[in-house]
């Protein structure tokens, strides 16, 4: 699984478990619909630390626990030497 896909999974789940659309997340966190568009579809690879607070907070969540879930926490860079 891609980085990328990771967060897209996290927000699929957190909305499914509390029954809202992307569209309606995208009304609750102020983000713009086309740029959670673009997340949720995989088009946008390195969301912004900024886009993923604003709804890390539309899900009444720190930042921290939203980025906090194994999916992500297990995940290994693989040939990336950038430090």
């Amino acid at each position: 699984m891609e980085y990328s896909e990771i967060f897209v999974k996290r927000i699929r789940f957190l909305c499914e478990e509390r029954g809202i659309t992307i569209n309606k997340l995208a009304t609750m966190s102020g983000v713009k619909q086309s740029t959670l568009d673009n997340i949720v579809r995989g088009l946008t690879k390195n969301p912004r630390i900024m886009t993923l607070h604003k709804i890390a907070i539309a899900f009444n969540m720190t930042p921290g626990e939203f980025l906090d879930f194994p999916e992500l926490n297990s995940y290994e860079f693989e040939g990336d030497d950038e430090e």
